[in-house]
C-alpha cells in the first residue's frame, strides 16, 4: 500500500549518521541524496524512507510509530544496536512480542527527532 515514507529531522547530518548504520543492519542503504534530503531503500534513485531537514522538527504524535521490515532477527539486532550506537533512545529491545503473534521478534528505538520506529522479521 505505501510508496514511501518521510521524516522531518531538524539536523540532517545528524540523522543520517544514525540511518546509515541502523538501516544498513536492514540491508538498506541510502539512495538519494540532494541538499537537504536523504532517501533510504534497495534501489538507486528509488527511496523507500526519507529524510527531510526541517527547521524545528517534530516527531508524529504519540501512537505513531514506523515499522521497518527485517530480513532476519539478527538483522533486528543489529539495528537496535547500532541506532543506540548512533544516539537513539531504547524503546524495547530485540525479542519476540507473543502479543502481535508467536514468531513476531521486534525491536523499537525513539530516533534524534522523537520518531518511533520498530525492526521486525515475523516468521
Amino acid at each position: 500500500m505505501l510508496h514511501h515514507a518521510s521524516l522531518p529531522v531538524a539536523d540532517l547530518e545528524r540523522a543520517v549518521a544514525l540511518y546509515d548504520a541502523a538501516l544498513a543492519a536492514l540491508g538498506y542503504r541510502r539512495v538519494l541524496d540532494a541538499p537537504g534530503f536523504a532517501g533510504y531503500g534497495v534501489q538507486e534513485g528509488r527511496d523507500k524512507l526519507s529524510l527531510k531537514e526541517t527547521p524545528q522538527a517534530e516527531a508524529a504524535g504519540r501512537g505513531f510509530h514506523l515499522a521497518l521490515s527485517a530480513p532476519s532477527r539478527a538483522a533486528v539486532d543489529g539495528f537496535h544496536a547500532a541506532a543506540l550506537a548512533h544516539g537513539a533512545s531504547d524503546n524495547g529491545g530485540p525479542g519476540l512480542r507473543s502479543d502481535y503473534g508467536p514468531g513476531y521478534y521486534a525491536a523499537f528505538i525513539i530516533d534524534l527527532d522523537g520518531h518511533r520506529i520498530e525492526a521486525v522479521h515475523n516468521v
